[in-house]
């Protein structure tokens, strides 16, 4: 499922270069908090310090206006500081994991052509300057501000390297923010909580918007769902924006446990990325209320997306809501026809600006129907324009002539209280084509593949029961809900031949 981002008026009178942000927040307070991370808290004055010295050790190494800096930094301080720094000199950050393969690396290198990549020692690639992380500026490379510039592309985020076809998404905003139009469910003096990994496009956003705004951002480092509780408690976190798979892992936290934190600071839980099961998100609306849960749909092309709050979403159970102000919304069938209402097809936008003004691929090339374009995501909407997402077209399984939509039979396997994920995949099958194979994340590592099939006859149709099952006691998700599905079929169709 597709990531959200927001676009930005790179034309506003008020608008600041991004590299000139940190200063302009600090000149009203210098102690003004802006990233706590290991419970050290980082002010604007001391970020910007940092961030200064870095881009001047960043332009040593050769980074120069205009150029791209591949980041395989994990969330942190330092992940913080470096972009910043790349936004000083005028160049764009190619955000990518730090715990890449180095094939999936390499092939992301060759395409993004960076003047510099930083990353752990694991990432260094022959015939590409290189930076490791953690090496500090020479005491020569100061701390004072640094000319203003402006980059022709803010960020450059990658997607598709699990097919091993990796695409670049780079982002046509400028590197320039307006702090006086920031995001409209921020609130002067927020704290935020980043608990998902920074090389996504939703949470980088989110973090740095946040910054953008002059709001303070607690950075976890890496999820876990006892201590996101903490957090908030401890730092009176107003908003976080967390994946499904974060919301059922704090879900499953024990009852006394869960319930024992107050959380009464927290205004607002965006949760976007995958479909949220129906069951889970009653379960956060009726633990923290409706008007605190609101639900995001879209991707890093920023060509179209929907929004719904939790009263909407209580009227309209399932669905991603409706399309945001920007865009418009159709859904075509295979034959590129308009699918009538309840219909499930491809769901396509097109922006208010025209084809391709948010965004453009580099090794890649969009589907398109004319000017409209898609994520991948199949769905439908009802007679009042709410739009419910099936699936992923690549991720469908057709089994005996049925289409079986993953995300659905992964929902309700999720509702059993010993399940802690799932991944549904579909198998070549010589009677069926593909079979529908489960692979299970169970407390404990182990489970019952009858007492599965038992749970899920009262929630699916037969024909929708896996067919197979396997166990594990490894996370099959990362810290942003994604799965390598891709990978798994193809690593189980390899070991079965």
């Amino acid at each position: 499922m597709a990531s959200d981002g927001s676009s930005m008026d790179a034309g506003s009178s008020h608008s600041i270069p991004m590299g000139d942000l940190l200063a302009s927040h600090a000149a009203r307070d210098r102690a003004l908090p802006a990233v706590t991370f290991n419970n050290v808290t980082t002010s604007f004055a001391e970020l910007d310090a940092l961030a200064n010295r870095k881009a001047r050790q960043l332009a040593a190494a050769g980074v120069v206006e205009e150029g791209v800096v591949t980041l395989a930094v994990p969330n942190g301080l330092e992940f913080y500081v470096n972009t910043f720094a790349i936004w000083k000199l005028g160049a764009t950050p190619n955000i990518v994991s730090s715990k890449l393969p180095m094939a999936e690396l390499q092939a992301i290198v060759e395409i993004a052509a960076p003047c510099l990549v930083i990353g752990e020692e694991d990432a260094r690639i022959d015939g590409w300057e290189f930076l490791a992380t953690g090496t500090e500026p020479e005491p020569h490379q100061s701390a004072e501000p640094l000319p203003s510039k402006i980059s022709s592309r803010w960020k450059i985020h990658t997607s598709g390297g699990s097919t091993g076809r990796p695409k670049l998404i780079v982002d046509k905003n400028t590197s320039l923010y307006d702090p006086v139009k920031a995001v409209s469910y921020y609130q002067p003096g927020d704290t935020i909580l980043n608990p998902g990994p920074l090389y996504h496009n939703a949470p980088f956003v989110s973090a740095f918007h946040s910054l953008f705004a002059g709001n303070h951002v607690v950075e976890m480092g890496r999820f876990d769902p006892l201590r996101a509780l903490e957090l908030i408690e401890r730092y009176k976190v107003n908003i976080v924006s967390f994946v499904p798979t974060m919301m059922n892992r704090i879900w499953r936290l024990p009852e006394d446990q869960r319930q024992s934190f107050d959380l009464s600071s927290l205004r607002l839980v965006l949760h976007l990325a995958s479909v949220c099961p129906i069951w889970l998100k009653q379960a956060w609306i009726d633990w923290l209320g409706p008007d605190r849960i609101f639900e995001v749909y879209g991707g890093s092309e920023l060509f179209g997306g929907t929004t719904i709050t939790g009263r909407e979403w209580l009227l309209h159970k399932g669905s991603v809501g409706k399309v945001r102000q920007g865009a418009r919304m159709r859904i075509f069938d295979e034959a590129g026809n308009p699918c009538a209402t309840g219909e499930i097809g491809e769901i396509y936008f097109l922006p208010d600006t025209g084809p391709n003004s948010t965004y453009e691929y580099i090794g890649a090339q969009p589907k398109a129907l004319g000017g409209w374009q898609t994520y991948g995501d199949l769905g439908h909407v009802d007679e009042e324009g709410y739009l419910y997402i099936a699936d992923r077209r690549t991720d469908m399984i057709v089994s005996g002539g049925a289409n079986i939509f993953p995300a659905e039979v992964e929902a309700a396997l999720d509702e059993h209280p010993d399940v802690r994920s799932s991944i549904v995949i579909g198998l070549p099958d010589t009677d069926l084509g593909q079979r529908t194979h489960a692979i299970v994340q169970m407390a404990g590592g182990h489970g019952d593949a009858d007492a599965l099939r038992d749970f899920l006859s009262d929630k699916l149709v037969r024909y929708k029961i896996p067919r197979s099952f396997e166990f594990t006691n490894e996370n099959l998700r990362d810290d942003a809900g994604k799965a390598r599905r891709s990978q798994l079929r193809e690593e189980r169709i390899e070991n079965a031949t």
